[in-house]
């Protein structure tokens, strides 16, 4: 009984601990102010980066920066596309736009002023940068550090095959 407690314990804490597997049934607003069904961007096989961000996160900031100078050989390459989902609160989210507009990046921005889209993620923080495909969380990461793209494009590599 003692092994059967243990195992269901370690089953339950690596669930949470690894958070929701499939993309969630959630519509967001995009920069322009148009309704994205989240479900409909990953399907029929297209690749799918989805990166969390915020405005006042610098490593998030460095990560898009980072991704926005390859973003366009890597679309031509692995024919994957990324979405941007900002995480800033109705408090800083005016700051969204003009800070996307002013760096020049070349992806779409949806917006998660409520933090729905991360909550059911389980993402405690950001940036977290999901590979999706078919609505299935292909790949996941915390954190950034100059070169993690790297590893991102070759999970991309990986995946769009």
């Amino acid at each position: 009984m003692k092994t059967l407690t243990t195992l269901i314990l370690t089953i339950c804490f690596y669930s949470f601990a690894s958070g929701q597997d499939v993309l969630p049934n959630l519509q967001m607003e995009s920069l322009d102010g148009s309704s994205v069904d989240l479900q409909t961007i990953s399907e029929n096989d297209q690749l799918v980066i989805l990166s969390l961000w915020a405005t006042w996160c610098v490593p998030c900031k460095n990560e898009l920066d980072a991704i926005n100078e390859v973003y366009s050989d890597w679309m031509d390459e692995t024919n994957v596309k990324l979405y941007a989902v900002s995480v800033d609160d109705s408090r800083t989210v005016k700051r969204v736009k003009p800070l996307v507009y002013g760096k020049g990046w070349e992806f779409d921005v949806l917006l998660d002023t409520n933090s729905d889209l991360k909550r059911l993620l389980n993402a405690p923080t950001v940036p977290l940068t999901l590979l999706v495909k078919n609505n299935k969380i292909l790949y996941r990461h915390s954190g950034y550090t100059p070169g993690t793209e790297d590893e991102l494009y070759e999970k991309i590599r990986e995946f769009s095959k």
